[in-house]
Formats: C-alpha cells, sequence, structure tokens
C-alpha cells in the first residue's frame, strides 16, 4: 500500500464537501451522490445543469467579436432534458441522423432553424424531414449526395441551403478514430473538387450555395490546426466569392478537446478564449456568420457515471475492483483507451492508496474503467464516481448481455430530475417476438 495522496481536483460540478476529520463526500451541485445513489440506484448517469450552461455560456462569450452561433453537437449526449436547457439559450444543433433531428424538433419545433445537418450518410428520408423542417445548412459530403439533396428539394419544391464540407488535409493530433481532416479519411470532400461541386450546385434552382464547412477531428487539445483550417477555409471563401458565390456562412465545426485530467471552470474559459482567438484570426473582415459545433467540451465534465464496488479480488499480483456499471454503460476505456478520473464518493483522507484495474461485470477482457490505477483504498459496496462521462457515455451504450441501461439525472442546485428512466428487462424485450 502506498502512502496517502491529494485526489486530483475536480470540475466545478463535482465538488467534495469536507468535514473537520478531513473525510469528504462528493457533491453534484449541492447534493451528495451518495444520496442520488440511494435514492435512483447505481449505476447511475448524473448531470450537472448549471455546468452545462457555463460551458455552452463560454463558448458564446468567447465568440462575442463576430456574428456566430453556438450549435451543440446532439450526438455527445442526446437526452431531451439536455438538448432543452440548451435550446432555452437559443443555442443551436449540429444533427447527424434524422433521429437526432427529431430530437431537436421535440423539444422546440422552431429550434430547427438553427440546426445544421451534417454526415456522410444522409438518406432520402433524412434528407427530405430536413427540408420539411426548415433547417439552417446542409453540410454537405459527396457529390452523389449533393445530386440527392437537390432531387429531393426539386420533389418537394424547396430550397436546400448547402455547404461543401471541405476537407483542408490538416492533421490532428487525436485518436485515430476521431480523427477526419485528412484525405484518407471518409468525411469532406478534397478542396479541388470542391470548386467543381459548388459550381454544380449554383447551376440548380433547388440548392442554395450558403457556406463552406470544415471539420478536421474531435478531442483537439492544441489549437494549431484550428488555425491552419481556418486560413485554408478563408481562402476558399475568398475564391468562391471571387467566382460569384455569396457565401454567409463558415461553419468551423467542433473537436474542442477537453482535459479528463479534471480541470476548473477558470481554466476550461481561458481555453475556450485561446480557441476562439484561433478560429476568428483568419476570418475578421469577410463578414461572416460562424457556426460552431461544440459537444463534448460543454456536456463532458458536466456527468459523472457513479458506479458501486461489488466486489474486491485478487489475482496473483493483480488488485480488481469489479463494480457494477460495465463496458456497456461507459464504453470509451474500451474503444478508444480513453482515461477518466475515478475517484470515491466518501472520500478519507486517513487511508493509503492501491493499484488497481477497476473492471466491470461483462464477460469481455476490454471491460474495464482503468488498468494499473494508483487509487485511494476502498471497499466492497463503496461507491466511485467517474468523472467527465457526461460525452460519449450514454449516447455510446448497449445492452451488451441484455444489461438494461442506467437512469439519467439532472441536478440544478439543490434539485435532482430523473431525465431518463431506468430500463427494466420488459423495455429489452419490447418489440421481440
Amino acid at each position: 500500500m502506498s502512502p496517502s495522496r491529494k485526489t486530483p481536483p475536480q470540475p466545478s460540478a463535482f465538488t467534495y464537501s469536507t468535514d473537520k476529520r478531513g473525510q469528504g463526500s462528493l457533491l453534484c451541485d449541492q447534493i451528495p451522490l451518495t444520496r442520488l445513489a440511494e435514492r435512483f440506484g447505481t449505476p447511475l448517469y448524473v448531470y450537472s445543469a448549471s455546468e452545462i450552461l457555463r460551458r455552452y455560456r463560454a463558448f458564446d462569450d468567447a465568440f462575442q467579436p463576430i456574428p456566430h452561433t453556438i450549435c451543440y453537437s446532439v450526438k455527445a449526449n442526446s437526452n431531451l432534458a439536455i438538448l432543452r436547457l440548451l435550446a432555452k439559450q437559443n443555442c443551436g444543433f449540429d444533427v447527424v441522423s434524422g433521429g437526432e433531428l427529431q430530437r431537436v424538433v421535440q423539444v422546440n419545433r422552431s429550434a430547427a432553424r438553427n440546426v445544421v445537418f451534417s454526415g456522410v450518410g444522409k438518406t432520402v428520408v433524412e434528407i427530405q424531414a430536413a427540408l420539411k423542417a426548415g433547417i439552417l445548412l446542409f453540410n454537405v459530403e459527396s457529390q452523389s449526395e449533393l445530386r440527392t439533396l437537390a432531387e429531393c428539394a426539386e420533389k418537394l419544391k424547396l430550397v436546400a441551403p448547402i455547404a461543401l464540407r471541405v476537407n483542408p488535409d490538416v492533421p490532428a493530433e487525436t485518436h485515430p478514430y476521431i480523427s477526419t481532416g485528412l484525405r484518407e479519411h471518409k468525411f469532406g470532400v478534397p478542396l479541388a473538387e470542391a470548386y467543381r461541386l459548388y459550381g454544380q450546385a449554383a447551376e440548380s434552382k433547388w440548392l442554395h450555395v450558403a457556406g463552406v464547412s470544415v471539420h478536421i477531428g474531435s478531442q483537439i487539445t492544441d489549437v494549431k490546426p484550428f488555425s491552419a483550417a481556418m486560413e485554408r477555409v478563408a481562402e476558399v471563401v475568398l475564391d468562391l466569392r471571387a467566382q460569384g458565390h455569396k457565401i454567409k456562412y463558415v461553419d468551423a465545426g467542433g473537436g474542442l478537446g477537453i482535459s479528463y485530467i479534471a480541470r476548473s471552470s477558470d481554466d476550461f474559459a481561458h481555453a475556450v478564449s485561446t480557441y476562439a482567438r484561433s478560429v476568428m484570426k483568419s476570418l475578421r473582415g469577410l463578414k461572416i456568420h460562424l457556426l460552431l459545433e461544440p459537444g463534448r467540451s460543454i456536456v463532458g465534465p458536466a456527468g459523472a457515471l457513479i458506479t458501486r464496488i461489488i466486489y474486491r479480488k485478487r489475482n496473483g499480483q493483480k488488485n480488481f475492483l469489479v463494480v457494477d456499471a460495465a463496458m456497456n454503460d461507459l464504453i470509451r476505456p474500451a474503444l478508444y483507451q480513453a482515461h477518466h478520473e475515478i475517484v470515491p464518493v466518501q472520500r478519507d483522507h486517513s487511508l493509503g492508496t492501491q493499484t488497481t484495474d477497476v473492471v466491470g461485470p461483462v464477460c469481455e477482457t476490454g471491460d474495464f474503467f482503468a488498468r494499473d490505477r494508483e487509487m485511494p483504498e476502498v471497499n466492497e459496496g463503496d461507491l466511485l464516481a467517474i468523472l467527465d462521462a457526461g460525452a460519449y457515455g450514454m449516447s455510446l451504450s448497449s445492452n451488451y448481455n441484455s444489461r438494461p441501461r442506467p437512469a439519467e439525472v439532472l441536478v440544478q442546485g439543490k434539485t435532482a430530475t430523473v431525465i431518463r428512466k431506468r430500463e427494466t428487462f420488459r423495455d429489452l424485450i419490447r418489440g421481440e417476438g
């Protein structure tokens, strides 16, 4: 056993209340997570509404120097309550499927006016639904999609506003599964092809050339790739305007990363400000309306997955904590080898630490949340909080091993609201013969 060490600082959504003896209980806003676990069970997703709003406003404030719309990336976390929370701030939305569009319209039909529709495989049904909803912009990713979009628009006698997602061939230091800006990726069109496709689009009375779109990847923490991408986009805008296209929008995509070693809101505001300067630098004077698609950076640190330790186990020299959450609840560590801080919900500074794996009950070696992690000593029955799980946690969850998915709770101050009920076995077999 190692001597006690200081627990990493937590994001402002999750903080410890500490008594005179140095014992602490982890809170979400003003509610102890122990109370939420007792009331709603585990595994349990918990989100802070106030943290989501703080982070959204940090983006909105940072881009005040130019006209802009923050279009929250729905795929990060598509819960209706979170979409409704952001819609009340006049937030726009970035969707990549017809189902995500339906979710936005469900919370606020007029919100469709600020929706951008991205993705390489939009179907005819999805395109028609988006046209009828009157979305702001289609981010088109291929010549075939452009043709299909024109055909759908003509059939409905509606004009489709479009931007081509250009591929700037800018490398981004991130996981290869979430890098999207290189020529070998499935996303976007090469710059040379983009000019030709813009010319084709201008010939159709059912397509309205409105913007230029770019997205180079996700979980990018260095602002240099964003700056390089925007330099190329600015050149494209000038070239297109010289060719007679009236470019109003630049969609800079999303991708600003977060630190999964927890940071404070003040650090985040500084990071967003730095990011904003790098994006805006090349766009000043172009008189464009900037669209941005953050997702993870708004909702990621606002959420945590609460899980209970079922067993402590030792195999030879190896220690394991077996918890009641599993890879079906949070697949990021198995899929991306992603790091999430894991902290005890009840903290006791008098205890030492132990190097251990934190694993779930699913019959896969890949069912883990941490490997060889030095953690405070904990016991069977104790609660752990897996931090920064608000993005790509529940949205990537599944029912593998016939496991019902967790409940989700949204906390605002002293109030906790269930925003998704825990699934039951009946939910799992609904629709089966």
